[in-house]
C-alpha cells in the first residue's frame, strides 16, 4: 500500500493514535518503535478497542486484515504528515529555538485564535514524532497553524521543515542546550539557523528579533519583520514585579508572565498578531488573558510563601536570564531553589560554576540540588530527598521563592511544603 493509498484510509479516518491508552474509536494506530516499548505489540489491542486500522512494520503482527504492513511505521507517519500538508493551503509558522519556544507559540496562537481557526502544536510535540503528529491536526477548518520545532542534534531542524515545510518562520533566540548532543554552541547555531535557510530557499516569511544581533546577521537576504525595543514592531518595560507590563501602540499592557526576558516573546507575539491584521484591541486582550501553565513561569501562591515556579526545564541561557530577572524584583526576602541542568556534556561543569559564579554577583540567597551541583557547592543537596528535610526543619515562610532546574529534577514536587 502506497502513500498515496494510505492517505485516502487518512480521510475517512483523520485521527491518528499511537498509544493505546488514548485510543480515539475509528483512529488508526501507528506501531511506532523505542528503547523500551514496541508498538507493534500493540497492535491488535488497539484494533479491538476501537481503532479502524493498525499500521505496522514487523510481519509476524500481521494477523488481522485491520493490520496493515510497512517498511518502517516511523517513516510512513512523517509521510502522511508531508502528504497532508501538501493538501493544506494555508500559512504555516515554524518556530524554534533554544527558550521560549512554548510561551511564544502559545502567545501567537492566543492572539490568531482571536480572530482566525487556527491549530498550534499541542504541548511541546516538537520533535520527529511529535512535528507529523501535529501537522496531521491540522484539518481543512483551520485558516493558520503554528508548528513547534525542537532539536537536539545537527539537521533535525531541516527534516522538521521538510516534513512541516512552514512558510513563515521564528527563532526565538539561539543559548546554550542540548550540549550533549549538539557538541557546541556553534553547531546549535548552525542547527537553529536550519530555519531561516528553508525560508529562504521557499522566499518565505521571517520574524526576528531586532535586538538579537546574531538573529539580524543570520537572516540578512531573506524577507523579514522584525520586532523588540528597536525594528518595525517596538514596545517598551514597564513594570516587572511581580509580572512584565509593556507599552505597546501607547497602551500599557498587563501580562500574566514573570521575567523581563518574556518582553521579546510578548513583541513577537504582538509582531504576528499585526501582521496578519489582528485588531491591536484583541491583540491587548489576549496578552492579558493568557495565564501560562505546565511549570512554566507560573506564580503560585501557597499559605507560606510566593512561588515562582519556572520547573519545566532550564539550560545555561534560561537559568541566567531568569536569575538577573529575579534579582531585579522588588521583593526583600528572596530565595532560589535550583536544581542541575541536565544533557549539557562535557560543558556542564564549567556551565554550573558559572550559575554559582552568577548567584554570587547577584547576592542571592541560593539552595542548589542535584549530584553536580552538589560537588560544586555549599547549600546544596544531592537530591530532593535531603532538600525536603532541610525545608521541613527550617519552616521557610514569606519569602519569594524561585524553583527552577531540568525537568527530571521535578521542583514542582516541593510546592505542598512551600
Amino acid at each position: 500500500m502506497d502513500i498515496k493509498e494510505i492517505y485516502d484510509l487518512f480521510k475517512k479516518h483523520p485521527t491518528i493514535c499511537t498509544d493505546t491508552r488514548e485510543i480515539i474509536k475509528g483512529s488508526i494506530f501507528i506501531s511506532l518503535k523505542g528503547e523500551k516499548f514496541n508498538g507493534n505489540k500493540y497492535a491488535l489491542k488497539a484494533i479491538k478497542e476501537g481503532c479502524s486500522y493498525a499500521i505496522i512494520d514487523e510481519k509476524e503482527y500481521d494477523i488481522n486484515h485491520n493490520t496493515i504492513l510497512v517498511h518502517n511505521a516511523l517513516k510512513i507517519l512523517q509521510d502522511l504528515a508531508t502528504y497532508h500538508r501538501n493538501q493544506l493551503n494555508i500559512p504555516l509558522i515554524g518556530i524554534t529555538g533554544t527558550n521560549g519556544k512554548t510561551t511564544s507559540k502559545e502567545l501567537i496562537k492566543t492572539i490568531l485564535s482571536s480572530e482566525l481557526n487556527c491549530y498550534a502544536t499541542e504541548g511541546n510535540l516538537n520533535n520527529h514524532i511529535g512535528v507529523p503528529l501535529s501537522i496531521l491536526k491540522i484539518n481543512k477548518q483551520h485558516k493558520i497553524a503554528v508548528i513547534e520545532m525542537g532539536a537536539n542534534h545537527q539537521k533535525e531542524i531541516d527534516f522538521l521543515c521538510n516534513i512541516a515545510q512552514p512558510t513563515y518562520g521564528i527563532i526565538t533566540n539561539v543559548g546554550s542546550a542540548h550540549l550533549e548532543g549538539f557538541g557546541s554552541t556553534q553547531a546549535i547555531i548552525d542547527t537553529k539557523k536550519e530555519l531561516y535557510e528553508f525560508i529562504n530557499c521557499s522566499k518565505g516569511h521571517l520574524f526576528v528579533n531586532a535586538d538579537d544581533e546574531l538573529l539580524l546577521s543570520l537572516s540578512n537576504g531573506t524577507m523579514r519583520t522584525t520586532y523588540g525595543k528597536s525594528g518595525d514592531v517596538t514596545g517598551l518595560i514597564t513594570d516587572i514585579t511581580p509580572l512584565i507590563s509593556i507599552k505597546y501602540n501607547n497602551k500599557i499592557i498587563k501580562s500574566h508572565l514573570i521575567g523581563e526576558f518574556q518582553f521579546s516573546n510578548i513583541l513577537l507575539a504582538i509582531c504576528i498578531g499585526n501582521y496578519f491584521n489582528i485588531s491591536n484591541q484583541n491583540i491587548s486582550k489576549s496578552i492579558e488573558n493568557y495565564i501560562p501553565t505546565n511549570n512554566r513561569s507560573q506564580i503560585v501562591e501557597t499559605k507560606k510563601n510566593t512561588l515562582i515556579l519556572d520547573a519545566y526545564n532550564a539550560n545555561p541561557s534560561s537559568m541566567k536570564a531568569m536569575l538577573n530577572s529575579f534579582s531585579n524584583q522588588k521583593y526583600k526576602n528572596k530565595l532560589c531553589i535550583l536544581g542541575d541542568m541536565l544533557e549539557l556534556g562535557e560543558e556542564s561543569k564549567k556551565e554550573h560554576l558559572n550559575i554559582i559564579k552568577l548567584t554570587n554577583e547577584l547576592k542571592l540567597d541560593c539552595l542548589f540540588v542535584g549530584e553536580i551541583f552538589h560537588n560544586l557547592t555549599k547549600n546544596s543537596f544531592k537530591d530532593k530527598i535531603d532538600l525536603v528535610k532541610y525545608i521541613q526543619k527550617k519552616n521557610i515562610q514569606k519569602k519569594m521563592i524561585l524553583l527552577k532546574g531540568s525537568r527530571k529534577i521535578s521542583l514542582e514536587e516541593l510546592i505542598n511544603i512551600l
